[in-house]
């Protein structure tokens, strides 16, 4: 499985279930061994950042910088890791931490006022002033409990987003 160009083993197939939680059938895997292997053009058994923006999905996002951060140099396990907090098997508290992740660019753990302002920026362009997405991300936070100068941790988002009935499901083709 090191190298992208082998072939899966029913071992392989496995193991990867397992290390995702069992959130991908045998069939689904195969097909996302597939489509990792279209995207790992150099055959180097991990998928580059510009390899990524090859999907014009990925390129299209306006959080596509932030994500690329996330999925640069994924080898296929990760890779499958990554793609299934996009399952509708997937818990809300998967979908939370990706998301979190998301708006912890830094990686230290917490995220500030600032971090979810780029977010909010990169999200609504020049649709809303900095001035407009200041005052309700600064509305959204009090309502919550919290202040601009508040840290959210990633059980802070649990809280907030636990009862949302967040959905951000996609569908694996099954060839």
């Amino acid at each position: 499985m090191g190298n992208a160009s082998s072939m899966l083993t029913q071992y392989d197939i496995e193991e990867v279930q397992d290390y995702c939680h069992n959130l991908f059938s045998q069939q689904e895997i195969v097909s996302l061994y597939q489509r990792f292997c279209q995207l790992d053009r150099n055959a180097k058994g991990f998928i580059s950042a510009d390899e990524f923006l090859s999907v014009p999905e990925f390129a299209m996002n306006p959080l596509s910088q932030r994500l690329l951060k996330m999925v640069d140099g994924l080898n296929f396990k990760d890779f499958v890791a990554f793609l299934s907090a996009f399952t509708a098997k997937a818990s809300v508290e998967q979908k939370i931490q990706l998301i979190f992740k998301v708006y912890d660019s830094d990686g230290n753990g917490k995220v500030s006022f600032n971090d979810i302002l780029e977010v909010l920026r990169d999200l609504s362009g020049s649709f809303i002033s900095d001035d407009q997405r200041e005052q309700v991300l600064t509305q959204l936070l009090k309502e919550a409990g919290y202040s601009r100068d508040s840290y959210l941790m990633l059980d802070d988002f649990i809280k907030v987003f636990g009862s949302s009935g967040l959905k951000m499901e996609v569908e694996v083709p099954v060839d």
